[in-house]
């Protein structure tokens, strides 16, 4: 069992209202039904708020005795039997242990009531009476803390899964917003019209790859994972628009064994660490600046030479906080973001179909 708190599963406030309301309740019927059956008559109304005051202060404490106990069966049988594994086998079982902690509880508050204001009545008698009324109502008890903790786990799954279906939505705003980037668009707009005055052919192959790029990002932007293989076909669109506004400085290489290109990552995850790494870091004429594509111990790895460029609008960090929400949504895995020496180096995980 792990030591997580009980009230994680019900909240102590909820739990002693709903105690207090269960102790009046069984107060009332008990009453009644030892009135009219004649086992204990009450001629006035003072014996009766008496009677009733200190039933239900033994209710109550009775029910406080029992609530502890149930909630840690609870957390006992969600922990090892789960009710979508085991719910024959846990109801048979669970049935069984609510009923003995019952006849327990009734047993030991009905010796402490003894105790402290012997009973008139025989006492066996009531030993066995108290003793079935509350594993009785610890049958109730624990039907309504179960029922309970239903219905409000659901209630929290729907709202988690309300929030996470939000986060997405945002997410994917963000990523269509930062390929729409009307930088972006007119840097390359500019580099066509450069390339449609000095070689056709380039131009081309120019419209081609940008037409790819956000063909890419229309077909991919709902999904949740995708193909390292088809994100690298996407990366090399992406690149060679780049290449070609930067020049022979920039170059990129791959080497990925064949077999994990069927892996899966988040749609253009590493477009945005290409793009990143192109952004913020200076490529000057004359200096090489290679990004190296390899994989380590089933994560992509993503390594460029560190040369920030000067700005006053210092990096906010969005993209990678947006990416590391994504893979949350796929994976337990996060990817990571560290400084190697003179390099910046990004960790994807990559994903396995099972795990999709």
């Amino acid at each position: 069992m792990n030591n997580r708190s009980i009230h994680s599963l019900i909240p102590l406030k909820t739990i002693l209202w709903l105690l207090l309301v269960m102790a009046l309740s069984i107060q009332v019927v008990l009453i009644s039904y030892n009135h009219f059956t004649g086992f204990f008559t009450i001629n006035t109304v003072t014996e009766f708020f008496s009677r009733f005051i200190w039933g239900t202060f033994l209710s109550y404490i009775a029910s406080l005795f029992l609530a502890y106990p149930n909630l840690l069966l609870i957390q006992f049988y969600n922990d090892r039997f789960p009710w979508s594994a085991s719910g024959g086998r846990r109801i048979i079982t669970q049935v069984l242990f609510t009923v003995l902690i019952g006849l327990l509880i009734g047993f030991l508050l009905t010796t402490a009531s003894h105790l402290i204001k012997p009973y008139v009545e025989d006492l066996i008698r009531v030993y066995v009476f108290n003793m079935i009324v509350v594993a009785a109502c610890n049958i109730v008890l624990m039907t309504i803390f179960e029922a309970w903790i239903f219905f409000y786990q659901q209630s929290e799954a729907e709202k988690r899964n309300n929030e996470l279906v939000r986060e997405l939505s945002e997410i994917r705003f963000e990523v269509l917003k930062n390929q729409m980037n009307p930088h972006f668009m007119f840097n390359s707009l500019n580099v066509l019209s450069s390339l449609i005055e000095e070689d056709v052919e380039k131009s081309q192959r120019f419209i081609e790859e940008f037409s790819n790029i956000y063909r890419y990002v229309l077909e991919t932007i709902e999904k949740h994972v995708v193909t390292l293989e088809r994100e690298l076909e996407f990366a090399h669109s992406y690149m060679y628009l780049q290449q070609i506004r930067h020049g022979d400085e920039l170059t990129w290489s791959v080497e990925i064994p064949s077999d994990l290109l069927r892996r899966y990552l988040p749609p253009l995850s590493l477009q945005l660490v290409l793009e990143n790494a192109i952004k913020h870091n200076k490529i000057e004429k004359g200096i090489p600046f290679n990004i190296m594509l390899s994989v380590e111990s089933e994560r992509l790895i993503i390594m460029n030479p560190l040369r920030p460029k000067i700005s006053f609008n210092k990096s906010t960090g969005v993209g990678q906080t947006n990416l590391k929400k994504r893979y949350a949504m796929i994976s337990k895995i996060e990817p990571e973001f560290k400084l190697e020496k003179d390099h910046f180096v990004v960790s994807l995980p990559l994903i396995n179909e099972e795990h999709v």
